[in-house]
């Protein structure tokens, strides 16, 4: 459980390695910033993290290569977690 408590961002959440690089990280305890731009995965990602009862989770849809929306993410992390 080296991850308990670590606040970590996962872009391309949505499916493939990042879902599940996420899954891992949430089962090892960490809080977990989802990011993808098919809100639906991330939404069904993000409730299968919260059935899992080990991490935590919350996304937001966007595109990465946005800056604004990279912002968003690290501000989300800042706000929800601390870090």
């Amino acid at each position: 459980m080296e991850l308990q408590g670590k606040t970590i961002i996962v872009t391309g959440a949505s499916s493939g390695i990042g879902a599940a690089a996420a899954r891992l990280f949430a089962a090892e305890g960490a809080n977990l910033i989802l990011g993808a731009r098919r809100a639906a995965e991330l939404e069904e990602l993000t409730a299968d993290i919260a059935r899992g009862g080990s991490g935590t989770a919350i996304h937001l849809p966007g595109d990465v290569k946005d800056g604004a929306y990279a912002q968003a993410l690290v501000d989300l992390a800042m706000d929800r977690y601390g870090a």
